[in-house]
């Protein structure tokens, strides 16, 4: 039986406070990212199949570009550092400093101990959306992938092209690696595109019909050199459903494109997180 306190009112009514103040986070400079994009030229295509993903490497102070091509379409996005695998996306950090969806001037940080921008986000085409009257919003950190596990938990199948397996098997071709090694590297994700947010009434997690249409992008600059990995998800715009092959599913594009040499001038990759890690010994 619920014992409900009288002061129950009271303790909802405490206001809260913002966990990690981001005012002497250091901020990129998009106006320069903007000029280098202005003078950047694609030097290489990739396309995430339908249900299947693909891989790419950006060197550092390059970008790249997701592209919707054909169809509504959310993608599921992997990064590591190109040169130790141990450096990835991590999920969880970005979304305690930038929120549970992110868009143009936000960062992609890595992983302890390293916590640094991978990548920036400089366009978002879909940035217009903000947040609808469900709580939904774009390109969220909050979801982790879909994936076999979770899918067997449910309904007791095996589905094989849930975004964690493309990935997985993705980074295994692009890396040399047997499946149960690349799986250690598989991640959460950023879900490009994907129109997601938390019900009001039991907190759940939802997912919504994408507002992107074809000839949307988001085009990231590289902070570090970057290997990336892309997913088409099966559930194609993610208005109904996913691990499945019910959905309408579509390529996804990827293009990396190259600056010109002078336009980055002043600029600097990121060090690793200034920590001592000593952890009070």
């Amino acid at each position: 039986m619920m014992n409900t306190p009288i002061d129950a009112e009271d303790r909802r009514a405490v206001p809260p406070v913002i966990c990690y103040p981001t005012e002497t986070l250091p901020h990129p400079d998009l106006a320069l990212y903007r000029k280098a994009l202005g003078s950047a030229q694609v030097t290489h295509r990739v396309t995430a199949p339908p249900r299947d993903a693909c891989t790419f490497e950006v060197p550092a102070g390059h970008f790249f570009r997701i592209t919707c091509t054909e169809a509504p379409q959310v993608g599921d996005l992997n990064l590591w550092n190109a040169n130790d695998l141990s450096e990835r996306f991590f999920s969880g950090k970005t979304r305690a400093l930038h929120g549970t969806h992110v868009s143009t001037g936000d960062r992609l940080w890595s992983a302890l101990p390293h916590l640094r921008p991978m990548a920036t986000i400089v366009e978002d085409t879909l940035d217009w959306y903000g947040i609808d009257s469900f709580g939904g919003s774009v390109h969220d950190v909050i979801g982790t992938r879909c994936d076999p596990y979770t899918h067997a938990l449910l309904s007791g199948g095996a589905y094989h092209h849930c975004c964690h397996s493309n990935l997985t098997r993705a980074l295994a071709n692009a890396r040399n690696l047997d499946l149960i090694e690349a799986e250690r590297h598989v991640h959460d994700v950023l879900n490009v595109f994907m129109c997601t947010g938390f019900t009001h009434d039991t907190g759940q997690y939802f997912m919504k019909a994408s507002p992107v249409r074809p000839g949307d992008f988001l085009t990231f600059f590289a902070e570090i050199d970057l290997l990336g990995a892309l997913s088409a998800c099966p559930g194609g715009d993610c208005g109904s459903e996913h691990s499945s092959d019910t959905a309408r599913c579509a390529p996804l594009g990827v293009e990396i494109l190259s600056p010109d040499e002078t336009s980055l001038n002043g600029w600097a990759a990121p060090a690793p997180n200034g920590y001592d890690r000593s952890h009070g010994r």
